[in-house]
């Protein structure tokens, strides 16, 4: 009770929405939709087929405008930092998807992502106006406490029914991102997006749009408990979904995935001759069903065992001379029925005359691992269930990862990574001899104070995920020196991950709308030193890397230059970066011709460097570049 006496409109809007909920547009009548219903002047704007929703223009505009972000490596915060080629970025999405876009334009083979389902409980960032400006966006996203963390108020709305704009926020939130993502996957790359029934419809239609409905691979359904629903008011719902589609159809082979071990023990039973090389086999007839169409010379005897021969009732599957191959080779058993008359069927082995297993096509349903099975997983690693709700366990994403990933070295992205229950499977599938790179991004999202994750030291979600893949790969460490020699057939396998964070660039952007002729002078003066006060080398070397565009994992040789020569002019104690074997060399440091020099007897393809260096010595910079230009070296100052 509220004490207020009945609102009538809001009563006969009820009224209306129970008899005509078509007029209703996310919990608002339509005016356009009840003028349709109800007049002979129908008229609707725009008319065609297409998914819309009120802020879809500024859902584009804040895909269309770049980001001068970047991405600070945090060395302490990671494990086997110069070694590793697995990444785990902490960050605004949107943000980090657009600061990837030059280095890793069409490198990501697959992409899985579980993003917030719009339950109405659910909090994610989107714009309280949909007329909300860069710098005020900007702002928010950078709100943070005195301890540094995000603030929940400045980062988060929940996004509840009761909204106007409540499936509206939800496309506005996810389009730019999966237009972005697009981008980053290979031709031959796929999307795996988690989902339940609150957005499915709308999901299908929105990648239908960004991805080309031609692109569509199927609709996963996840069986994701056994049973229950004493709670549910109708019926019991226990699955999800997961929308597969490829960058490029025509680019994307037929799938097939190991065989399973359930799978295995149920259907290959049978033994015979071969069984040491080949397996178990099962059987199928090789009569053909009336799905196939008629083909005369597919009817011919097979010689049964007893010397009588075995006609089809229509036609075989396989050709006279194919059939006679396999009956010389044993490889057609041959099956009495009740009225003792014989049946054939081929023998289907687990391994090829090669020994090698045979792979079963991918099904569009998974059954065979449960939501249990995620939260079974934080135990073991966190001892307790409650540090983080409602993982996807990692035997639905190996699943997943098999179907998206064939190839040894592929990069796997996820930028809804939650617990990194992605970088978990990919770290325990690279057991085997392929190693699946990984590229994890996580919003720093704040813990619940009071919470048995912020009771265990834990503030963000990031520092959960950070935590998580740590863990996996100390269990991993010890698993392996415990283990028996040649048991595992990766050795070499990279167990580590480089973290960044996303950061504000260390270099000055000139903004010219914020110019006026009061502080032009002061602006200018500014200039004269492009770089921030406080800005470390190591993070301006992989913000300058990224915007080459050049991989966060690429390799970095750090040369020291030591020259105490006669001539004074010669002389510098200072050095540059080789990265990618010495395709890009940066110089933070101070230089002078010998360095140049020196540069440029690398044959690099690009050099970077700071134009501060130069300050004072025009000659020395004229000379660099047309030094560079004549060796034909693209050569950039900033």
């Amino acid at each position: 009770m509220n004490g207020e006496s009945l609102n009538i409109e809001q009563d006969n809007l009820a009224k209306l929405k129970e008899q005509f909920p078509n007029l209703f547009t996310e919990g608002k009548l339509d005016w356009e939709k009840l003028k349709a219903t109800f007049s002979d002047d129908i008229n609707f704007a725009n008319e065609r087929y297409v998914l819309n929703w009120a802020g879809k223009s500024d859902a584009f505009k804040a895909l269309q405008v770049p980001t001068t972000a970047t991405l600070k490596p945090m060395p302490d915060e990671s494990v086997n930092f110069d070694t590793t080629e697995n990444i785990f970025i902490e960050g605004e999405n949107l943000e980090v998807l657009k600061v990837l876009q030059k280095s890793y334009y069409n490198k990501i083979k697959c992409i899985i992502i579980d993003p917030p389902y719009n339950t109405g409980s659910d909090s994610f960032i989107y714009p309280d106006s949909f007329k909300e400006n860069k710098a005020d966006y900007e702002k928010r996203i950078g709100d943070k406490d005195e301890e540094g963390y995000l603030m929940k108020e400045g980062m988060f709305r929940k996004n509840s029914k009761d909204s106007g704009h409540f499936h509206s926020n939800w496309l506005s939130m996810m389009y730019p991102r999966l237009f972005l993502a697009k981008n980053l996957l290979k031709d031959d790359g796929v999307i795996f997006v988690h989902i339940d029934d609150n957005e499915v419809h709308n999901l299908r239609l929105m990648m239908n749009e960004i991805f080309g409905e031609e692109n569509f691979v199927d609709c996963v359904i996840w069986k994701k408990r056994y049973g229950g629903g004493a709670k549910e008011k109708h019926l019991v719902s226990l699955h999800e979904y997961a929308l597969v589609y490829a960058k490029t159809i025509d680019n994307l082979n037929p799938i097939y995935i190991p065989n399973n071990k359930e799978s295995i023990e149920r259907y290959y039973t049978k033994k015979d001759d071969q069984f040491e090389i080949r397996g178990g086999y099962r059987t199928h007839p090789l009569e053909a069903t009336k799905s196939m169409g008629e083909r005369k010379n597919l009817v011919f005897p097979i010689p049964a065992p007893d010397g009588t021969e075995v006609f089809p009732k229509r036609q075989w599957l396989w050709s006279k001379d194919r059939a006679l191959e396999a009956l010389k080779k044993d490889e057609l058993e041959f099956l009495k029925d009740k009225e003792g008359k014989w049946s054939v069927h081929t023998k289907q082995y687990l391994k090829d005359e090669s020994g090698i297993e045979r792979e079963i096509k991918a099904f569009s349903i998974i059954d065979n691992v449960f939501s249990q099975h995620g939260t079974n997983e934080i135990i073991e690693l966190f001892g307790d269930a409650q540090i983080f709700s409602f993982p996807k366990p990692t035997g639905l994403i190996k699943q997943l990862l098999n179907i998206g990933i064939e190839e040894e070295n592929e990069i796997i992205l996820d930028f809804f990574c939650g617990s990194a229950s992605v970088a978990h499977a990919a770290l325990q599938l690279n057991l085997d001899d392929k190693n699946r790179r990984f590229i994890m991004v996580q919003l720093p999202e704040p813990v619940e104070e009071g919470s048995p994750a912020f009771n265990a030291g834990f503030r963000t979600i990031a520092d959960i995920s950070k935590e998580r893949i740590r863990r996996v790969i100390k269990k991993i460490e010890i698993e392996k020196a415990e283990s028996q020699p040649n048991m595992f057939e990766n050795q070499e396998q990279d167990l580590g991950f480089k973290a960044f964070c996303l950061t504000q660039s260390n270099f000055k952007i000139w903004r010219g709308s914020e110019v006026n002729v009061d502080n032009l002078v002061q602006q200018l003066e500014a200039f004269t030193d492009p770089v921030y006060a406080n800005s470390l080398e190591q993070n301006m070397l992989y913000e300058l890397m990224l915007k080459a565009g050049y991989l966060l994992t690429d390799v970095v040789r750090e040369y020291n230059i030591l020259n105490e020569g006669d001539d004074e002019a010669e002389h510098i104690d200072t050095r540059i970066y080789l990265i990618a074997d010495g395709e890009l060399i940066i110089a933070l440091d101070k230089i002078n011709q010998f360095v140049v020099q020196l540069i440029i007897d690398e044959s690099p393809k690009k050099v970077i460097m700071l134009d501060n260096l130069f300050t004072g010595n025009d000659q020395l910079k004229t000379n660099t570049v047309l030094q560079m230009k004549d060796a034909e070296i693209d050569f950039k100052t900033i």
